[in-house]
């Protein structure tokens, strides 16, 4: 499992140090949550965010993982890559030619993800399988950070799991985000997840345990 604490539960009046800090504690990855208060009913971060990590990464080799909840998001692409951005997902919902968002994702050299929303079918990304590298399944409604699981995302997550192993898609790193706790993380990864993302049940309280708790829950499913 990698482990990708959402900065948009850190403190970032020390954001430097609270990401270091689940780095140091075994986490893997950041997780970029950039909203722009239409397609999503929230407004929080853009490229100068994922620039000011940079030095947080040169020192760990942490890999920046930017999701981007906004509407037109090829508009943005090339700031986002050009900020620092390792991973850069676009959700399936907000894309009118995604195949072409996709490759410009690629051609802006960075690693291209495709995010669905809770209701919506993974059958919508039948084509677009075989051309990314990372599908991010939303297990709460995008906007908001502190949600609850939707129970059904765990068979969503087994079905799309079962479906790249079908069409030799191993490559394709499943990435789950919302609502995981070390409480319920097991069934999550044992559902087929590669990338757990976790805000403030990282973030709030001691960072190092918080890692550390669900670190041991994993490695019980494992």
């Amino acid at each position: 499992m990698l482990l990708a604490p959402s900065i948009l539960s850190a403190d970032f009046t020390r954001l430097a140090g609270h990401t270091r800090e689940a780095l140091a504690a075994g986490a893997n990855w950041l997780h970029i949550d950039a909203m722009d208060g239409h397609f999503v009913p929230n407004l929080t971060i853009g490229p100068l965010i994922v620039e000011a990590l940079r030095g947080v990464k040169a020192e760990t080799g942490c890999t920046l993982d930017c999701h981007l909840m906004i509407e037109n998001p090829e508009r943005y692409v090339d700031a986002f890559a050009e900020a620092g951005a390792d991973i850069v997902t676009v959700h399936q919902e907000a894309c009118v030619h995604l195949h072409r968002v996709v490759e410009h994702i690629k051609a802006a050299g960075a690693k291209a993800g495709v995010a669905v929303n809770p209701a919506t079918p993974l059958s919508t990304l039948d084509e677009i399988l075989p051309y990314v590298d990372l599908v991010l399944v939303m297990s709460v409604n995008p906007g908001f950070g502190g949600q609850s699981y939707i129970p059904t995302s765990t068979d969503k997550i087994a079905r799309l799991r079962r479906t790249l192993r079908q069409r030799g898609l191993d490559g394709v790193l499943v990435e789950v985000d919302g609502g995981i706790k070390p409480s319920n993380v097991r069934e999550v990864v044992d559902a087929g997840a590669d990338v757990i993302v976790a805000g403030s049940a990282i973030f709030r309280g001691d960072v190092a345990a918080n890692v550390q708790a669900f670190r041991r829950a994993v490695e019980i499913a494992v």
